[in-house]
């Protein structure tokens, strides 16, 4: 992925507000803020502007310490390798550190790889929202650091005054852009390999993966281009079920992962081929066809379940070949698990060997594609009118179900309005029906289908009456 702009990195120690300067900056609450230390893990990127200025910000991870050796914690150093990176790539960075703490060891660690690095640094005093604390900032000149702000950024005191620094030499003028991502959120249960799926895809350690469930706690907004075409990745945390939840910032993780389906264009849902389909994995299926996202089913670790084909080869070859190979009878369990997305297409892939992963944005393509797909309205009358004709509907309450006029009102997702007799003649089992119909004849693969109905007014006649 090329850069697009220039990137304000925002780095530090473990909470000293790294994550409330971020959301302050983008302008919306995208980073969760809470009190315990190591919510932050991934690279956080949003958009923002200051003036005449377009430029990305990165919220990092918070860094427990500089030199590997001396932890063990594998979580630990993937979150200050994470850092390192946005280091790396960024045009100007912001070390925050805490007022009411002072000037600690690992600040100053810190600050003595920042200033190897080349970069411009801005050192921001958080935390200084009265007189008695803005007199403990002088503290951090001991810090070494030209540019130093006092800022109180759960309140916006001194951003202003920090972002005009830290921008002064990005480029101005960048319009923003014109194409709008379309936003592919990856979606399950922990530990079915999510993050695993976007490094693969991206070729690059975006985010953090470890066999410890629950390793991505927020939603992480990746950009990426295939084909000159912008896309926006969301690796979402883990979606179990709420009884097992067992801390707030798990409880915020899980309510952005439920907004992340809510607000995408396609969801992915990642399953694991050698657990199969879990009844957590069909109550996140239940989400997106609630939510009426487009869908892939995505089925990891494939690599691990091709044993089994191999043992239907050799019977093959021995004379014995079954009736249905091995990847038959496991989409035909999918399919029975989840019957209420059997309209998304299923890939069997593996983000540890790369296998299909290019398919993906194959089927993404053919969403967008059937998203803004339109029925013309005579069509569709002459498609519902067979339909009725051929498969009559059951009565119910002594009426049988009419459609009179319908036609497509919408797309993304596709959606059709019917004008109807009665909209309690209509059971669930002939809507079904009147679906299958149209994916039978313009398909919609991986997209719902949703019908309106409205019941036709019923005009109420008056006769005249003499006065």
């Amino acid at each position: 992925m090329e850069k697009a702009h220039d990137i304000l990195a925002i780095v530090g120690r473990p909470n000293v507000g790294k994550s409330t300067l971020f959301n302050r900056i983008v302008g919306r609450r995208i980073a969760i803020v809470h009190e315990q230390p190591g919510v932050t893990r991934d690279r956080v990127t949003a958009t923002a502007r200051w003036g005449d200025k377009s430029f990305e910000v990165v919220d990092t991870g918070g860094i427990a310490f500089m030199d590997e050796e001396k932890s063990d914690d594998l979580m630990a150093n993937a979150t200050r390798h994470q850092a390192e990176i946005a280091i790396e790539m960024a045009t100007a960075i912001i070390m925050v550190v805490d007022v009411t703490e002072g000037v600690v060891p690992l600040d100053q660690e810190i600050a003595r790889k920042l200033r190897t690095s080349g970069k411009k640094i801005f050192l921001a005093v958080n935390k200084v929202d009265n007189d008695r604390r803005a007199r403990n900032d002088a503290e951090f000149a001991e810090l070494g650091f030209e540019k130093t702000f006092s800022i109180a950024a759960a309140h916006g005191f001194g951003v202003s005054e920090l972002l005009e620094a830290a921008t002064e030499e990005f480029s101005a003028g960048i319009e923003p852009e014109t194409a709008r991502p379309t936003r592919i959120a990856i979606v399950g249960r922990p530990n079915v390999g999510k993050s695993s799926l976007i490094n693969a895809i991206l070729k690059d350690q975006r985010t953090i993966v470890s066999d410890i469930p629950g390793t991505t706690r927020d939603s992480v907004d990746v950009p990426f281009t295939v084909h000159e075409k912008p896309y926006l990745l969301i690796d979402t945390a883990g979606l179990r079920h709420r009884r097992k939840i067992a801390s707030s910032v798990d409880q915020f993780g899980l309510m952005r992962a439920e907004r992340s389906i809510r607000e995408c264009d396609i969801a992915v849902l990642v399953l694991d081929a050698v657990a199969g389909v879990t009844k957590q994995d069909k109550a996140i299926g239940g989400q997106i066809a609630e939510a009426s996202r487009g869908c892939i089913v995505l089925v990891n670790k494939w690599d691990l379940a091709e044993e089994q084909e191999r043992k239907d080869r050799a019977l093959e070859r021995q004379g014995k070949k079954r009736k249905k190979t091995f990847r038959e009878r496991y989409l035909e369990a999918l399919r029975k698990e989840l019957f209420f997305l059997d309209w998304a297409p299923v890939l069997f892939a593996s983000a540890k060997t790369g296998q299909n992963l290019s398919q993906v944005f194959d089927q993404v393509a053919v969403i967008e594609t059937e998203m803004t797909r339109h029925v013309d309205t005579p069509q569709l009358n002459k498609l519902f009118m067979r339909a009725l004709d051929a498969y009559p509907p059951p009565f119910s309450g002594g009426k049988r179900f009419k459609i009179f006029y319908a036609f497509q009102k919408a797309s993304q997702p596709p959606t059709f309005r019917l004008f109807i007799n009665q909209a309690s003649c209509l059971t669930p089992h002939y809507k079904r029906f009147l679906i299958d119909k149209i994916r039978a004849a313009w398909a919609f693969t991986g997209c719902p289908i949703m019908l309106e109905c409205r019941e036709r007014e019923r005009r109420k006649f008056v006769r005249n009456q003499r006065v």
